[in-house]
């Protein structure tokens, strides 16, 4: 009896994991790091609003999906790169569409605030929310869908 209560011990032990890494916030785990009073003076109301509370602006309101001009889409936060234009389709949703990031460019999280998993997409710089990502982009390319804000990001034309 004394060896299996010695062994449920020694499970639970092994199976209660409880590392300092998963015990940081979501927000934590990026390189920049600001109050929310530093955010607030840095951003606009809008950007606040989706940058930091995670807000949707409204569709075919941003002035970036009609953007053609090659060139990089970057956090209007902290300025991380985070899509190419050669990256973006027009997907007929009202916001800034594209196929796939710059890589390393974004995080992945997950957001149940609909009742439903979706999968959120985050800075990996500073940790703003920047969109979600679906699974209904062009086939010919990723599949995917990277429906962004465009109060999220900012756009800087290339040079030439």
């Amino acid at each position: 009896m004394k060896n299996i209560f010695l062994l449920i011990a020694c499970a639970g032990l092994l199976f209660s994991c409880d590392s300092n890494a998963q015990k940081k916030s979501k927000e934590e785990q990026f390189p920049v790091q600001k109050t929310e009073k530093q955010w607030k003076k840095e951003l606009s109301q809008e950007q606040y609003n989706v940058l930091r509370q995670a807000g949707t602006e409204r569709p075919f309101s941003s002035p970036l999906n009609d953007i053609k001009e090659a060139g990089t889409f970057l956090c209007a936060a902290c300025e991380n790169p985070l899509y190419v234009t050669k990256n973006k389709f027009k997907s007929g949703t009202g916001w800034p569409s594209f196929d796939q990031p710059i890589e390393g460019g974004v995080f992945f999280s997950t957001d149940n605030k609909l009742g439903y998993t979706r999968n959120e997409v985050l800075c990996a710089n500073c940790g703003g929310h920047i969109g979600h990502v679906f699974d209904d982009g062009p086939k010919e390319t990723t599949g995917k869908r990277f429906c962004m804000n465009g109060d999220a990001m900012t756009f800087v034309p290339t040079k030439k």
